[in-house]
């Protein structure tokens, strides 16, 4: 995966089980499933999110900042052998991810505190994420779950996901394991998030079929829903 160099817009909402029935069906009748998805159409993402001992990326979602960032390490399906490390920077309703490729091994290091080798690594990411540690203190805090559901509009290059399941780790500090132990985070367990992100403009046909109904946007945040309890 390359990295993406400028921003993207990005629209939140949260949906029921039946809303989700019926933007799903107006949705597949113009958009394409993601080809990365499963025959189900849907595939399990796993990040483990950075922050420092004064929860600076928690605290600056909550208070509002309009242009702040996080790190975290991603992975599908549970399968360690592609394994990545992103920043992800938001400006209000935009925003802009970079990432870089790391090995199981690396990963492992990385999360037990080994991390001379990111100093001189070929991925300006990595280094950054070394000065980061070192300098900021940041550390691995929490490990998000969810399934996701992608659909894809090639003009404007628009992305719809359906994010249901979200789950997040207990005061848990393990992690890369087979089975973690988690649990959920919404209080009705069939809520789920919509995701819409494009590029410089959002076709209307696909502008018509969101804003449908009782929709209403939000700053929503995985991370922070997942934070709540620890």
């Amino acid at each position: 995966m390359g990295e993406t160099v400028c921003f993207r817009h990005e629209l939140k909402y949260q949906i029921g089980y039946l809303q989700y029935l019926e933007l799903r069906s107006r949705l597949t009748a113009v958009m394409k499933t993601d080809s990365h998805a499963g025959g189900d159409g849907r595939y399990l993402i796993r990040s483990i999110y950075f922050d420092n001992y004064q929860d600076k990326a928690l605290r600056e979602k909550i208070d509002g900042v309009s242009r702040r960032e996080k790190f975290r390490i991603r992975y599908y399906n549970d399968d360690f052998s592609y394994i990545t490390l992103e920043k992800k920077v938001k400006d209000n309703s935009l925003c802009m991810k970079f990432d870089a490729d790391i090995t199981k091994e690396e990963c492992r290091r990385l999360l037990d505190g080994d991390t001379g080798w990111m100093r001189d690594h070929p991925s300006p990411l990595v280094q950054e994420l070394y000065g980061k540690m070192r300098f900021q203190l940041l550390r691995p805090k929490v490990l998000v779950s969810y399934v996701r559901e992608p659909y894809i509009y090639r003009a404007g290059n628009v992305r719809v996901t359906f994010d249901s399941h979200i789950r997040t780790t207990l005061y848990h500090r393990s992690f890369l394991e087979e089975r973690p132990a988690d649990i959920g985070v919404f209080d009705c367990p069939g809520d789920m998030i919509l995701e819409v992100k494009f590029d410089g403009f959002l076709p209307e046909v696909i502008r018509g079929i969101i804003q449908t109904g009782a929709l209403r946007q939000q700053a929503f945040s995985k991370y922070q829903a997942c934070r709540r309890f620890g």
